[in-house]
């Protein structure tokens, strides 16, 4: 066997390493490394529970959004607070606008331009994906940074600004809007609508969201060209990326987007059975990491660095559900969810690369109508936010679905202050490392199998399938 270590990687926020173990020209084995320790977990403490609203969104610049509603869900958890009706609706239009704007930058951006690469010369497509997708100088780009530029201006009106935006609150947002704002959001969705539908799908979203079967996807898919959506449906065929990458087959959402009574998209875990989600049953393992400590739930958790621990080989831990790795994402959030497309695609051939990759697609189609839905909603001259106070003991729980999958926020505050803050994120899921019984994690198990040759092209395939931000994963 032949061991080497792929990584950095390029177009991948933060530092990640993977260590291949190779037999035969095949992945054998894989260890995930996230080799920056960053401390956020760490730099909470002691300080006034709101300071959270300040410090994480700023985690990251990708998701801090997600962030943001993660942190303010948790203290109006812990407050006993319920969201002014204009506020609810505003944070989900302000998460939405990022998770939508994430599968569309993944796709183009940092999926896409891997089939340009000289490893793929010869295929009959290469020559139009490298005119396409090529990083930076495809004709792709001229057309998409403009489009998601003006898709992100939204975040303007909603949040004030993107990234880090300190409008979301625990009682809604700190901005209220007027009707002429609204106005001015439908139109800059619909600009976005018309955008996705001419050059993404070539058709309108209800009748993408509307497929409902592998089978339907390639009806569809053949009826005409269906612009870089086709595109990639066509590649993906010909280099058989179902078969590629494929995880362990559970997959975990908190749900996401809540209603006056639910959620838009259900919470839950399917593993080819629809089962309630037990937050309680979340443990994060850290025998190999490079922390001190033992197995707990995160609102008991802790995060001390040992940098010269024996078996670390990383400093992300190892969140398990119930002991068992869970796979988390669009993909896994629209199966929990009952999305018959994602279903087929899950139980045909479990989670692989064209499979997640085609799930963020649908999540557009699906989100952006009902956002427009959302927008109508509002009701300028309403309140947008409700007040409260933080009791000086108290604890909550912020849970809330990023665009990569399934991001907790656990805080618990003592004498006025916050005791302890920890933060599970989904690439911490996804990229965790084995746990105490060995188990890999779901990248870990997704990479056995993989052949392996000159650029490990296929490796980065299986892992910008999952899309990983590392910044996010260690605190």
């Amino acid at each position: 066997m032949t061991r080497i270590v792929v990584g950095p990687f390029n177009r991948v926020e933060g530092d990640l390493e993977v260590t291949l173990e190779m037999k035969d020209g095949v992945v054998a084995e894989a260890w995930a490394g996230s080799p920056l320790y960053r401390g956020f977990e760490q730099i909470l403490r002691g300080k006034h529970p709101m300071d959270a609203l300040m410090f994480a969104p700023r985690i990251c610049g990708i998701c801090s959004v997600s962030q943001s509603v993660a942190a303010a869900t948790a203290l109006a958890d812990a407050m006993g607070l319920a969201p002014a009706p204009n506020g609810r609706i505003t944070k989900n239009l302000a998460h939405a606008v990022e998770n939508v704007a994430d599968h569309f930058t993944h796709f183009y951006l940092f999926f896409m331009p891997d089939f340009a690469r000289a490893e793929y010369a010869g295929r009959a497509w290469h020559e139009r994906a490298t005119e396409r997708f090529r990083a930076v100088r495809g004709s792709a780009t001229g057309t998409i940074l403009p489009a998601r530029t003006a898709f992100l201006t939204a975040m303007g009106t909603l949040a004030g600004k993107w990234p880090h935006s300190l409008a979301i609150q625990p009682g809604g947002v700190a901005r209220a809007l007027e009707s002429s704002e609204r106005i001015r959001l439908f139109g800059l969705l619909r600009d976005f609508r018309r955008h996705v539908e001419t050059t993404l799908f070539n058709d309108e979203l209800e009748a993408v969201a509307a497929l409902d079967s592998v089978a339907a996807l390639s009806r569809w898919a053949g009826e005409k060209p269906r612009g870089d959506f086709g595109a990639f449906l066509g590649i993906a065929e010909d280099l058989q990326l179902e078969s590629l990458g494929r995880g362990l087959d559970r997959f975990m959402s908190y749900g996401n987007y809540p209603q006056a009574e639910s959620q838009f998209l259900r919470g839950g875990v399917w593993d080819g059975k629809l089962h309630a989600l037990d937050a309680q049953a979340i443990a994060e393992d850290i025998s190999h990491a490079w922390l001190e400590g033992e197995t707990r739930h995160p609102a008991q958790g802790v995060t001390r660095p040992q940098d010269e621990k024996a078996a670390g080989y990383t400093w992300c831990k190892a969140p398990r559900l119930a002991g068992q790795p869970m796979e988390t994402g669009a993909l896994a959030r629209q199966a929990v969810n009952g999305h018959p497309l994602a279903r087929d695609l899950v139980t045909n051939g479990g989670g692989n690369v064209k499979s997640r990759v085609v799930a963020r697609l649908l999540e557009i189609a699906v989100l952006l109508p009902e956002m427009e839905t959302w927008v109508q909603q509002l009701a300028p001259g309403e309140p947008f936010c409700t007040q409260g106070e933080m009791p000086r003991e108290a604890a909550g729980t912020g849970l809330v679905e990023a665009a990569r999958g399934s991001l907790g926020h656990w805080i618990s505050v003592e004498g006025g202050r916050i005791a302890n803050y920890q933060i599970v994120s989904p690439t911490t899921w996804n990229f965790s490392p084995r746990d105490g019984e060995g188990t890999p994690g779901p990248l870990e198990q997704a990479l056995v199998g993989t052949p392996a040759g000159e650029g490990n092209v296929a490796v980065q395939h299986v892992v910008r399938s999952f899309d990983p931000c590392m910044v996010c994963t260690v605190h």
